[in-house]
């Protein structure tokens, strides 16, 4: 018995109404021409931010925790780079002590508006202290406040204790500059395999891998 909330498969008939779409969307067979990924990565995000309703930066976070299992979550990409792609958490979060056991990481984006994701796999390494320190103090102040207020992934008895933390912290740095805690710090991923998928009528994907070959990048067309 197939579940009421589960969309069905398309019929052929909703794959060729929806054909049009996305060859003008997903059709342009230049993206196979790139040698390496960060520029193409670059690209797709920027025409992703023209047509995600929010959050185009968004990026699932897969870590594995002690007992190797593996841990999802979303968080926002801040950066990116030839060096890699970085975000920014509390160390003493989950996925803080997860990465500072092993520190490698996947990351997914999924841009559902283009009907396109992209994949990243690679070793992670802990930003520069001058790269932390820039970053958090060009976000908002309440946001600073609350790195210190929060104790990211710990039991939390009530939404007020929360609220009674901020509430302390905000008086503690009345007046003053709110300086990054120790323990608030980035990532950067770096990138070892980069793969683009883009959906094409019935199932029919395009997906290219891009793979580190010493100083330069692979190139692989893999099937659907």
């Amino acid at each position: 018995m197939t579940n009421a909330a589960i969309p069905p498969s398309p019929s052929r008939e909703e794959y060729a109404r929806d054909y049009a779409a996305a060859l003008a969307a997903n059709g342009d067979e230049t993206i196979f021409d790139r040698p390496e990924p960060t520029g193409l990565f670059v690209e797709w995000l920027e025409q992703a931010k023209g047509h995600e309703p929010n959050d185009a930066n968004a990026m699932a976070l897969s870590t594995v925790d002690a007992d190797g299992s593996p841990d999802s979550r979303m968080v926002l990409l801040k950066d990116v780079d030839q060096r890699g792609f970085t975000f920014y958490s509390n160390r003493e979060s989950a996925k803080g002590l997860e990465l500072a056991a092993t520190p490698r990481a996947a990351l997914l984006f999924h841009w559902k508006s283009l009907r396109r994701q992209v994949r990243v796999r690679g070793v992670v390494e802990p930003v520069s202290v001058e790269e932390a320190d820039a970053y958090f103090a060009s976000r908002a102040r309440e946001s600073r406040i609350g790195a210190w207020a929060s104790d990211q992934s710990r039991p939390l008895a009530s939404r007020a204790d929360l609220e009674a933390a901020v509430a302390r912290e905000t008086a503690r740095f009345e007046g003053q500059d709110v300086p990054r805690p120790e323990r608030w710090t980035g990532w950067r991923v770096i990138p070892e395999a980069v793969e683009f998928w883009r959906d094409r009528p019935f199932r029919l994907h395009d997906r290219l891998l891009f793979t580190r070959d010493g100083d330069g990048w692979s190139r692989t067309r893999l099937q659907p």
